[in-house]
């Protein structure tokens, strides 16, 4: 999700800039409701909204938004039939709005709270209300399901209202410092994930080596009680050390982790769960099967496998909550919003 980008950006760099959310989505999109791009006046741009034919538009726009400090609503209609313009340069046959904010110092702390909460741990229920005139911020605790955006229209009070839940990224932890660790942890930061990487050797565990994850060094139980594992946290067991792997598979099981993932031969894998039984949160070889061969290859198939885990948890949390979910041919299908609303959601298979 680009709000944790945003939100990590927003932190560092106070500077001018405007925000942009899509707020409903009716047909195709490239991106659905919720996602969210930062526009700095000086240029700089965080996150991503569409394959880039909008962008320019926007940050045509942000200037003026700044200059004026109101918001503003903006509809995107990409049918060919209905607009020449966009429907010629993306032929989406989609229509997306999107509510553009100026980041001022009543949002700035808003956001900031936002990640304060996330940091700790916590999922945010961030909720909007506005009118031609003013827009308000609420905070509540959230439910943990990014999907959930509600977006409404009161026509007879001229008023809109958009809630959307920002949760923590999920923590992956990558147990062994080696070349699969490298090549993963390159491409799993990319799609939204935070990332701990865990090795008994110091001396190749370190903060230079992975600038951008965090780093812990000890034994199995010591890495254990460190990072202090909770059931919604990822586990990837790659230390190719027959040993230590095992004995941090022992520790992992009973924790119940929503995914255990095992690097190694189909004959390693045996020789690792010699005494246990594989439960199903385990993927033991890991990633999906398309022929991976070496590091890199290895680790495109294992984080198309983290996403389809991923949205596979969203979809089953969906249907515990009695939520409707249908399953569309391309790209995604659509799922009821309140008020008649729609949105698109990707959809990845369950394994």
């Amino acid at each position: 999700m680009d709000m944790h980008e945003v939100l990590t950006a927003v932190k560092k760099q106070d500077q001018r800039a405007v925000l942009a959310t899509i707020i409903c989505v009716e047909g195709h999109s490239y991106r659905k409701a919720g996602a969210t791009m930062l526009f700095m006046l000086g240029g700089k741009q965080v996150g991503t909204i569409s394959p880039g034919c909008l962008e320019h538009d926007l940050m045509e726009r942000a200037e003026e938004i700044w200059a004026t400090g109101r918001i503003v609503c903006i509809d995107y209609n990409m049918n060919q039939d209905e607009d020449i313009v966009w429907g010629e340069a993306i032929g989406c046959g989609g229509e997306i709005r999107l509510l553009l904010e100026p980041v001022d110092e009543r949002l700035r702390a808003v956001l900031l709270k936002v990640k304060e909460k996330n940091d700790e741990g916590h999922s945010v229920k961030l909720t909007r209300s506005w009118n031609d005139l003013d827009i308000n911020y609420t905070l509540s605790e959230g439910t943990g399901d990014e999907d959930a955006i509600a977006y409404t229209e009161r026509h007879d009070e001229g008023l809109k209202m958009m809630s959307m839940d920002i949760s923590p990224r999920p923590r992956l932890v990558l147990f062994g410092a080696g070349k699969d660790a490298d090549a993963l942890c390159a491409l799993v930061k990319s799609i939204g994930f935070h990332i701990i990487i865990a090795d008994w050797r110091a001396a190749i565990c370190t903060k230079e080596r992975y600038p951008d994850a965090e780093c812990i060094v000890g034994t199995p139980e010591e890495i254990m009680e460190e990072v202090g594992f909770r059931p919604e946290d990822y586990l990837i067991v790659c230390s190719h050390q027959l040993q230590q792997d095992r004995e941090m598979i022992r520790l992992a099981l009973p924790l119940k982790l929503v995914y255990i993932g095992v690097m190694g031969s189909k004959k390693r894998i045996r020789l690792l769960f010699e005494t246990f039984l594989i439960p199903s949160n385990v993927r033991a070889p890991i990633g999906l099967s398309i022929g991976a061969d070496g590091p890199a290859e290895i680790a495109v198939s294992v984080a198309a496998e983290l996403i389809a885990i991923r949205v596979g948890i969203k979809q089953r949390s969906r249907k515990e909550w009695g939520r409707d979910v249908d399953f569309g041919p391309l790209f995604g299908g659509r799922a009821k919003q309140a008020h008649g609303s729609s949105q698109a959601i990707a959809r990845a298979g369950d394994k």
